[in-house]
């Protein structure tokens, strides 16, 4: 396979100053990851420390095998929101026991590790990746159930009601979705270090093992005090819901363990017998690393994005030994594809160099196909500001050709893998295996813009109508006014464009540092290997 030859100049002016704006990015990005691996801060972590409980992330670091990578996804939930950083639940996927798992756990310095709007989010998205890639789903549980604050806080009671109502059907959604991942074969098994009460203990009751550690695990639909008022009972938490009585008495409780350590031991008892087995193929290629730098990779993406880059330097430093066969390079220049691997899994990769065409278009619809034909993973690699407009562009099918490119990402059944490097504008996002095409992880460089058109050209878009509709009213228009509104709507729409507000809101995977692309990517594309990877010669109908 050819090798690919770098031209990147890291003595130039402008890679230093996009070096430059790439780290002050990764410094924020560091900053607010501190932020929310604190949890509630020191005080609740030392209260909990002091009642014999670990933190979340130090049960995670016991669970894994020793020395082994832990993904984690969406970690800067919730920035921006009137929620904490995180969440208040640590998602991701580790290795136990040999065996490739989903691992969900709360952090009950948050809240007590209630379920809010953004921790459901989070749960959402831990059920689908075990879905989606057949792989076992453990959760660690201690939560103090729904947050019935409804609005992360907020003092509009009837805002509360609403979003209690939605936060309801959302919880309702991941009793059907715990259960149907034993339905199709993939186990579940809960931890229960703490309180999970109301709709918090059917996570324990739907699950196919359960392990509840002494004196500590407190399972009941409803407290002591729900209890007292209800029916007139006078019951402890002990005889009501304790780990003693739910391993002796009703059942639940399938493992007693007098501690959390032995509670995680057992966990990982329980995966070992499991004898997991991948469905998907392993890897096949040689895992060399690329010839080039990863380090180089802070100084590729301009500040601004609007100029130029040759998405090749990017796929140089992440494919093993820089090899890559490109397939048609000469037509449809702006998008780039062609095939080699990452860390021994075959891919085919789609990357952009500029806007999408119509021979670009038709060009991915023909490679997305040929890859689903012989089984073979797509990644993406997101620079376009979206498909070409224009009435020429227009006039020779670009909605057409458009069209059978999306065909093509619709039908296509390997896994697809997203890394959104900067511009992620319009249909551009959809096309190029955006998250509404049930993409199986998509994860942002700190650069990433995603927005349904730039902030410039939007808030352009609005003055424009803004103009017409004075024009067709005969009313004047206040020029120093409108000059204000355009400023004030381009800065909100960029505000809301940039990678940390959509992963705030748990729309990606997360920011990951371009230096651990390949490693990231990798990760991602093992497990889609937990399940079959076999691709589809079925597309829909193509408009010629």
């Amino acid at each position: 396979m050819p090798v690919l030859r770098s031209r990147l100049d890291s003595e130039a002016a402008e890679y230093s100053a996009n070096r430059s704006a790439m780290l002050a990015l990764l410094s924020e990005i560091e900053t607010l990851l501190a932020s929310a691996a604190a949890g509630g801060g020191p005080r609740a972590t030392e209260r909990l420390i002091s009642r014999g409980k670990l933190p979340v992330r130090q049960r995670i670091s016991l669970l894994v095998d020793r020395d082994s990578p832990f993904l984690e996804l969406s970690p800067l939930a919730g920035y921006g929101t009137n929620y904490a950083i995180g969440g208040g639940l640590v998602l991701g996927i580790g290795a136990v026991s040999g065996t490739e798992c989903v691992i969900l756990g709360n952090d009950p310095t948050v809240l007590g590790g209630a379920i809010t709007a953004i921790s459901m989010r989070k749960i959402d998205r831990g059920l689908e990746v075990a879905r989606q890639n057949h792989m076992p789903y453990v959760q660690f549980v201690e939560s103090a159930g729904g947050d019935l604050r409804g609005g992360g806080g907020t003092g509009d009671i009837e805002a509360q009601l609403r979003a209690n109502l939605t936060h309801f059907s959302d919880t309702g959604r991941m009793f059907h979705d715990i259960t149907e991942l034993s339905g199709i074969g993939v186990p579940t098994v809960s931890v229960v270090f703490g309180s999970s009460t109301a709709g918090g203990a059917y996570q324990p009751g739907l699950s196919d093992y359960n392990i509840f550690v002494r004196e500590q695990a407190k399972v009941f639909l409803g407290g002591p005090p729900l209890v007292k008022m209800a029916t007139g009972e006078d019951s402890d938490d002990e005889e009501l819901g304790g780990a003693e009585m739910h391993a002796t008495t009703s059942g639940l409780a399938d493992y007693l363990a007098e501690d959390e350590a032995e509670a995680i031991r057992m966990a990982r008892d329980v995966i070992a017998h499991l004898h997991w087995r991948k469905l998907g193929p392993g890897p096949s290629e040689p895992a060399d690393p690329p010839l080039y730098d990863a380090d180089e990779l802070l100084g590729l993406i301009p500040v601004d994005l609007r100029r130029p880059m040759d998405v090749r330097e990017v796929i140089a430093r992440i494919a093993d030994g820089s090899r890559f066969e490109e397939f048609k390079r000469r037509y449809g220049p702006t998008l780039v594809c062609g095939w080699a691997s990452i860390h021994g899994f075959p891919v085919g990769i789609l990357g952009n160099n500029g806007v999408l065409f119509s021979d670009s278009s038709q060009k991915a619809g023909q490679f997305i196909q040929l890859c689903n034909q012989i089984d073979t993973p797509l990644v993406f690699l997101q620079n376009v500001t979206g498909y070409i407009v224009g009435r020429d562009y227009e006039r020779g099918g670009m909605v057409k050709h458009g069209s059978q490119m999306i065909n093509a990402l619709s039908n296509s059944t390997v896994p697809h893998v997203t890394v959104i490097l900067g511009a992620s504008y319009g249909a551009g996002n959809y096309g190029m295996g955006g998250r509404a095409f049930d993409t199986r992880f998509v994860f942002l460089w700190p650069t990433a813009k995603i927005a349904v058109m730039g902030p410039a050209q939007m808030a352009g878009v609005m003055s424009i109508v803004r103009r017409a509709q004075a024009a067709r009213k005969g009313d004047p228009l206040d020029e120093e006014l409108e000059e204000l509104r355009t400023k004030g709507a381009e800065e909100i729409a960029e505000r809301m464009s940039l990678a940390l507000y959509a992963t705030g809101r748990v729309v990606d995977d997360g920011i990951i540092d371009p230096r651990d692309t390949r490693t990231v990517v990798a990760m991602a594309l093992s497990a889609c290997h937990s399940n079959t990877v076999r691709g589809t010669d079925r597309f829909g109908v193509f408009r010629l």
